[in-house]
């Protein structure tokens, strides 16, 4: 399956969430950057509040391009020990790398937001959503920092490899994806068009969503 961009996929991944349409005590979270175009169609579609979830990659320091684990913004970390061990990373790099990483999370959290609180998750059905998964590391994170308050907690992607996830069933109640192509070898050859998104668009988006809520979804 070849989506044309991310607004596409979100449709075709609401579609495959029909069932949460307008559930009461449900809310869909988005991954930036790229994830969240994706969750705020699934949210409009359903008829459900979003937020945003931010988790950073945490990369290797001679790769930066390859993830040793990933963080979210309450501090839950996901390590590839098999990297880190590859890599020969003490503790206190991976702990500078992850503070590198908490900062940019809070610059983030002030750049798109607005002074917008989050959405409380407490005893919610949380839909985890992102443009697609490689690793699955950021997903990871992602679902183990809303698993200790969330009532259930859902992973929604369009694309993803079979293997991740399989990895990720241990850590969701519920795995939704529409696509899992063999071979794998990056998330955007299944877009026509994916160019990044941006700051203002993820800023755009939460403002959009929190205007069209209603009031007691704000709170």
């Amino acid at each position: 399956m070849i989506f044309d961009d991310r607004i596409h996929a979100g449709k075709a991944l609401a579609e495959a969430l029909a069932s949460f349409r307008g559930q009461p005590d449900t809310i869909v979270l988005g991954l930036p950057r790229g994830g969240v175009p994706v969750a705020a169609e699934v949210a409009t579609h359903l008829k459900l509040p979003l937020d945003l979830l931010i988790v950073r990659k945490l990369g290797a320091p001679s790769q930066p391009e390859l993830a040793i684990g990933a963080i979210a913004g309450n501090g839950a970390m996901v390590l590839n020990q098999r990297i880190v061990n590859d890599a020969g990373l003490t503790p206190e790099e991976i702990e500078a790398i992850a503070t590198r990483e908490r900062l940019e999370i809070e610059r983030r959290e002030q750049a798109y937001r607005n002074g917008l609180p989050p959405l409380p998750l407490e005893g919610r059905t949380v839909i985890l959503v992102d443009d697609g998964l490689a690793t699955g590391a950021s997903m990871r994170a992602a679902a183990l920092a809303v698993r200790p308050v969330a009532r259930r907690v859902i992973i929604a992607v369009p694309v993803a490899p079979a293997s991740t996830l399989r990895e990720l069933s241990s850590v969701s109640d519920d795995i939704v994806c529409l696509s899992t192509p063999y071979p794998f070898e990056a998330v955007g050859l299944f877009y026509r068009n994916f160019t990044q998104t941006t700051d203002d668009e993820v800023r755009n988006l939460l403002a959009a969503a929190r205007a069209q809520a209603p009031p007691s979804t704000n709170s």
